[in-house]
Order: C-alpha cells, then structure tokens, then sequence
C-alpha cells in the first residue's frame, strides 16, 4: 500500500507531462475518473479510490507534490502551479483566445485566483450561478469551475442546462435566488468555435460585474499563484435539469429561461405588447445570431407573446454561432438590415449578441442608432412600462455615447451620470437607488431591474413603446411606426448625430502610441484654440469620481468638445482578445428639424475627417479603414 501512495504523489489531473506513467501502476484500485478529458488538450486520468487512502504531502524533488484533504465530506486536492502572464480583466472579464484557455492550467489559474481574492464569507457554504453563451469550450470549463468551485468550500452552484445562461439571466438568477455571485462563461459579441474567443467573468451579489478593487485583486493573485484547490468529484451531467450532491456540496441543473422570463412579466405588460405582436398588420422579426437569446426567443416572444415561429430567425445557440460573429449592429447583422432594408419589410426587427445583453433595433427602412433608443426608452418608459409607473429615478450613459439621453433627463427633471464605459459603473448607482435606465452607444441598453445591460429586455421596451402608441388603432389604421418614434423624438429633443469607427485587432504598440500621442496634443490645448473650423471648448482625458463610493477611474478616454457641443472622443476597448481595437466617437447636435432626415456619415463628414487628421491614426495603426461603423 504504501508503495501505491508514492505513486500518486506525482500526478494530479490537471498537469500533464513525466509524471503520468506511474498511474499505470495504480490499476489495482477502482477507478474515478476525478476531471474532465478535453477534446483538444490531453489530461491524464487518476485511477485512485478515494474510499482507500489520503494522498499526502510529498517532498520528492522528482515532481510537484500533491496534497488531499477532507471538506465537506470531500477530498480536496491541492495542485501545484505558476504563475502565468496575461490574465489581467479588461471592461467585461478576462477573454482570450480559445486555445489559450485550454493551456495547461490557464482557466483554472483564474478561477482560483478569483477565490484567493474573495473574502470567504463571500462564497464559503454559499450559492453561486454558473452559466454562458453557450459558445465552444463552455461545457468542458463548466467541469473545471464547478470542481475548483467545491475544493473551495463552496456550498452549491446553479449551473443552466448545457451551462446555458445569457448574461442579463445570470443577473436575474443571483438576484431572485439571492446567490452569493455567478460565473459568465462568454467572450460576449466575440466570435465562438476552436480558432476564436473565450471569455470569463464573475459578478457580485447583487447581479452586478465585480468592481475594479476585486479584478485587480484577482490579477495580483494570478502573478503568485501556487495552488489550485480541487474537489475529487466526477462529471456532472449538465443536460439534465435536477440536484446532484457530494458531500456537502451540490450541483442543481436548472432551466435557464424560467427566473428570468418571469422577471420579464413582472416588469412589462405582455398582454399589451402580445395586442400589437398578435395584429394581422404588424410583423416582426427578431435574429438570435445562433447565440444565446435563441434558447430564449421562443419561449418569450412565440410561447408567451404569440409571435408567429417563423419570426424567429438563426435561433438555435451552437458553439460556433453558424460562423457568425454575434455582434448585433449594422455590419455583423448584414441578414436582419437587408431583410429590415428589402422590399416589403417587416414593421420591426431586433437583433441579440453573443450572450445576450447587446441588442440592435431597427424599424422598416430605419436603424435606431444606441444612443437614440436609451434616449426613446426613457422618454416613453413612465407611460408604456408599468415597471416605471412612478417615472425613473435617475438616468445615466456611458461617456462615449451621444448627449440624446442628458436632454431627456433635463426635460423630466431626473438626476443623470455620465459614466466610463463598463456596466459596473452603472451598478453602483443602481444599488445606491439614483439609477433606472442607462445605455452604452455599444449597443447596451438596460435598467435596474438586474444589474447588466440586457438585449431582450430592450427589444420588449420597444415592442411595449410601439404597442401603447398603436394601442387604439384600428385594423387598417396607419400603425405607429418605429421611425415615427425616432423622428418625433428628434422634434421635441433635437438629433445628435453620432457615429463609431472601430478599428479591430490593431498592433497594440502602435495603438497605445497613437493615444500617448493624444494625450500630449491635449495637454498642450486650451479653449479657444481652432483645429479646423471648430473652436475647442475643452480638451480632456476623462475621469470619474463615483459619487456613491467616490472611487476614482481614471484614463477613460480623451475628449475633445468644440464650442458648438460637437465631440470627437478617442479610447481604446477592453473587449477584445487579441491586439487592440480603437474606437473613435463622433458626434454633432442639431436643433433644426429640416436636418434631421440627413444621412449621419454626409452630416459627420467634417468631424470625421477631422478626428483622423487629429489622430494621424493611419501613421499609427498603418490603417485606411475601419473595420466597423455604426
């Protein structure tokens, strides 16, 4: 006996390499397999009966030692491990290429990392929620999370079928359950399958993304890493809705529509919006890009609101998205613009990212750009969301994202944040109660009903605004439509012409130049001075004092504003997973009625040749065009 726990001081499953080839003499006891085999990394198995002894500390100069203790009822085995560059969280998360992920101990790394900066009250013998896009890599890596999860002291984990949970619903789950956080497994509006993204995240108590003080614990953790504390625990079938238990700990399979469908009720009115969906002259169209909201799109809008399923569109989730990329705006969702944009249109057309929290609203002929529908969302959501019966408590936007919204919260007398880009920065507004609707222009749109942006949730504030607007129309009535909405809205407000170049997966190197270089420019401008036609207001590189917990973030962006309100803004995005993507924000107020029906790209002409003059990003990036407009 004592020769057979020699042997296994040398392996643990989640290391591979010399050590493996004294398993073989381990087949004299049962065998456990004790962590998943991913298809594409080779992981040796353990063939060891917990039931027959303890592994203890090994002090062998021939491999790492392995230790294996007893908690809740489990054996818990500690994996040596190092450290392992670049696992710093961008605006959402930590994302990666998928073959990163897949590295010898890379995701576990992370997750135990997570751990080693919460405090323990925050997860021992809690609840916590784990769910994703549904994108490749998330069934393997559910295994991983929730074994890490148990060998920490974790009580239970609410993991979705097939670890399927668009964000906003994780949100959902942790609140209404009152979980103690969740995982997100998702690289968001990324591309899925093999050669593409990955991602991973984890969000607080209250639903909302950790804040900065936690991601950069985490980071500090991940450069001294040492161990990964693992519970010997066996596959857990995800595909059935039910309780496991081990011990102590227990995994619950749950559905992932049904807590989140029923907040869903209790914030709209679905027999109003299920009178204008149900109408002969009303037809709609809503694209699941093959990503998450396709596991919700039949139960919410056919199920429930009695959309007709041929009004579904790409909506089963796969792992690759069809070869699509998820990402919901002009340029990715080209099938719903052409349909929207085609002969004989649909009235409406709505599209959800990756997992879920992004949308895009397009009317027959007409695209709602994120600025404008926070904007609409807000102005109408007192009279056709009985959520804000009593009006919105405050409203708030990211900084990039076009004015439409301040003129909204002027006009109804509402506090309003402008905010960096990022929802936790949102969430902690709503938590104090000064928040209820606020928006992104990177088309995210939510309230304080959970504490991320959420996709469906804007499509049925839509659908609910078009509703109370078409509620007393007669069949062969003129319907209310969508750009009826947005050109109202435009009269009583004014158009703030806006626009977004992005330049993905540019050098890194040569993008943080091209913002040093900005930063300088700026620094050495004062009001007054001409750039063009356009006299400078003020110059800045944005900051933000929370004005709940007054932490201070810094470098959010540099502003350049003109006397007339015209802004260009420069920042580079956290989203990506590889090299950098630059984003230049353009943007132009116009009172004059005559203007509104102008094409933005003809109105913003001049500021956009304008912010690449300035910006010499072509000497930079070595760039002629941008791979994204909106």
């Amino acid at each position: 006996m004592e020769s057979a726990i020699a042997l296994t001081r040398f392996y643990h499953p989640l290391l591979t390499g010399s050590y493996s080839h004294h398993l073989r003499s381990l087949s004299l006891f049962n065998s456990t397999p004790i962590f998943p085999k991913l298809s594409s990394v080779k992981y040796p198995f353990a063939t060891i009966s917990p039931a027959r002894f303890i592994v203890t500390a090994s002090s062998s100069p021939l491999s790492p030692s392995t230790t294996v203790a007893e908690s809740q009822g489990l054996e818990i085995k500690s994996v040596p491990t190092k450290p392992i560059e670049g696992q710093k969280t961008g605006t959402s998360g930590l994302r990666k290429k998928v073959k990163v992920f897949m590295q010898e101990n890379y995701l576990a790394n992370w997750i135990q990392a997570l751990f080693n900066s919460l405090p323990p009250e925050d997860f021992k013998n809690g609840l916590l929620v784990l769910g994703g896009d549904g994108r490749y890599f998330n069934k393997e890596a559910s295994q991983i999370i929730i074994k890490i999860a148990a060998g920490n002291g974790v009580g239970k984990i609410l993991v979705g079928k097939d670890g399927i949970m668009s964000t906003p619903a994780v949100s959902a789950v942790i609140r209404k359950r009152e979980a103690n956080g969740g995982f997100i497994m998702s690289a968001s509006h990324n591309p899925g399958g093999p050669d593409y993204d990955w991602g991973i995240k984890f969000n607080y108590s209250s639903g909302q993304p950790a804040p900065e003080s936690i991601t950069d614990k985490i980071y500090g953790n991940t450069l001294s890493i040492s161990e990964i504390k693992i519970a010997d625990i066996p596959d857990v079938d995800l595909s059935q809705l039910g309780v496991t238990k081990y011990g102590n700990f227990s995994v619950e399979v749950v559905d992932p529509v049904a807590d989140y469908l029923e907040l869903m009720e209790n914030v709209f009115d679905f027999s109003l919006i299920r009178s204008l969906i149900s109408r002969p002259d009303f037809r709609f169209t809503f694209d699941a890009m093959h990503a998450v909201t396709g596991a919700y799109a039949k139960p919410i809008f056919v199920d429930k609101l009695g959309a007709s399923l041929e009004s579904i569109a790409n909506g089963e989730p796969l792992e690759d998205f069809g070869h699509g990329h998820p990402d919901p705006n002009l340029t990715y969702a080209k099938d719903l613009v052409n349909i929207l944009y085609g002969e004989n249109g649909p009235d409406f057309g709505a599209a959800s990212d990756g997992d879920g929290d992004r949308n895009m609203i397009l009317g027959r002929r007409f695209f709602v750009t994120p600025s404008d529908s926070v904007a609409i969302i807000a102005a109408n959501a007192q009279d056709a969301i009985p959520y804000f019966q009593s009006g919105p408590k405050g409203l708030a936007r990211s900084m990039p994202t076009s004015g439409s919204l301040d003129r909204v919260a002027q006009k109804l007398n509402l506090p309003f944040y402008e905010v960096p880009t990022g929802w936790k920065f949102f969430s902690n507004l709503m938590d104090a109660g000064k928040l209820s609707i606020c928006g992104e222009e990177s088309f995210g749109t939510g309230s304080d009903h959970i504490r991320e942006k959420d996709g469906i949730w804007a499509v049925l504030a839509w659908l609910s605004i078009l509703a109370n607007r078409n509620k007393d129309k007669r069949s062969g009535e003129k319907l209310v439509s969508v750009a009826d909405v947005v050109t109202e809205h435009w009269a009583t407000y004014g158009r703030n012409f806006f626009s977004r170049y992005d330049y993905e997966e540019c050098e890194s190197e040569g993008a943080n130049k091209m913002i040093e270089y900005l930063r300088d420019l700026i620094s050495k401008s004062k009001a007054g001075d001409k750039f063009g036609s356009y006299v400078l207001d003020f110059a800045d590189d944005f900051t933000y004092t929370d004005p709940v917990d007054e932490s201070v973030a810094s470098k959010q962006g540099v502003r350049v504003v003109f006397s007339d309100g015209s802004r260009i803004i420069f920042r580079l995005s956290g989203t990506g997973s590889a090299g950098a993507t630059v984003r230049i924000y353009i943007e132009q107020f116009e009172l004059d009625v005559s203007k509104h029906d102008m094409d933005a790209q003809i109105a913003l002409k001049p500021l956009i040749d304008l912010a690449l003059s300035v910006s010499k990003l072509k000497d930079f990036t070595g760039r002629e065009k941008p791979t994204v407009i909106t």
